[in-house]
């Protein structure tokens, strides 16, 4: 799949002309996000032509409300990676600041969707306003669309099985408290970090349980705690681990917050390695123990119940299968 960043008047390659373009942040990529992606990827594959999705870079509320902005749930490679896994052939980055955001709503039809992208069709939610103060809104899209020859669908918000609305805030309030069952059902796959392994203190190594560190951004939104995992390496492996996110009371007095992974029958090198940590269940919250002895006694119950977890845990969707499950 090709991942495509624009700021400017660049156009597409002849093979991407002409597609159906989901449009929207897709942050998270949950159930909400995939029945729009779905029917954009329904309308490519019934007119076999292109299926691309465009999204913005960075998410806008982090250019207008900085201090305000919601920590992603998946940042644009993750993101990426997802939507390869869903069947796209290409994501579109648009650069977003300040002055794209100025640009009109008819510049964004004529300029991008049309002059850029030669687009045949556009498939977006209900919801979706575009251009300076939000001036294009369903309506404006679609009246363009019937005035430059292009298609417009517009998809109704996704409910859940009680009847609530699947929303990416939602699923990082879910996140924030724990309740990773829940976060993972809305999604429909295991809530994925990525990022480099680094060199910790090692201690895990003297203790017997030899760690593949990572430091995640700050604003990540996950509950400090044990979780049993699914760790893919930097080479597409899969195994099955034990990982704790927190700052380590125990042995630390004013520590940062790391996720260390255990990752189980596994010797070896990760060290540079950029790696997935599949989040499958939240298993205890973070505690301080009062010497390093009570501390491996509850790691090797943390490794016995994931263990056990891990033995019985199916994939809850095709995506989750690609993702989560697949070598």
């Amino acid at each position: 799949m090709k991942i495509i960043r624009i700021n400017g008047g660049q156009t597409l390659s002849d093979d991407l002309r002409g597609g159906v373009v989901a449009i929207g942040n897709f942050d998270g990529v949950h159930r909400g996000h995939q029945s729009v992606l779905d029917r954009a990827l329904e309308i490519a594959n019934e007119n076999n032509v292109p299926a691309l999705v465009m999204t913005f870079e960075p998410h806008p509320r982090a250019v207008f409300t900085p201090e305000n902005a919601p920590f992603r749930i998946s940042p644009a490679p993750l993101k990426a990676v997802l939507l390869e896994k869903l069947g796209f052939n290409a994501v579109i980055e648009q650069a977003f600041d300040k002055n794209f955001a100025s640009n009109s709503a008819q510049d964004f039809i004529n300029n991008i969707l049309v002059k850029q992208f030669g687009v045949s069709h556009v498939v977006t939610g209900f919801d979706f306003h575009f251009g300076k103060g939000r001036e294009g809104g369903p309506a404006f899209l679609m009246a363009a669309g019937e005035e430059r020859g292009f298609g417009v669908t517009l998809v109704d918000a996704f409910r859940d099985e009680n009847a609530d609305v699947i929303s990416s805030s939602r699923i990082r309030q879910l996140l924030i408290d724990g309740e990773l069952g829940e976060a993972n059902a809305l999604l429909g796959y295991r809530f994925t970090v990525e990022g480099e392994i680094v060199k910790g203190r090692q201690l895990g190594r003297e203790l017997g349980y030899p760690t593949a560190n990572m430091v995640l951004h700050q604003e990540n939104g996950l509950k400090p705690g044990i979780y049993a995992v699914k760790f893919r390496d930097g080479e597409g492996n899969l195994r099955d681990g034990v990982a704790s996110f927190g700052v380590r009371p125990t042995v630390e007095d004013d520590g940062a917050p790391i996720l260390e992974t255990f990752v189980f029958d596994f010797t070896g090198d990760l060290y540079g390695q950029n790696c997935q940590v599949h989040l499958v269940s939240y298993l205890r919250e973070e505690q301080k123990f009062d010497d390093l002895d009570s501390l491996v006694v509850q790691m090797k119950l943390d490794d016995a119940e994931a263990r056990e977890v891990l033995m019985h845990s199916k994939p809850i969707s095709t995506l989750d299968q690609a993702v989560c499950f697949d070598d």
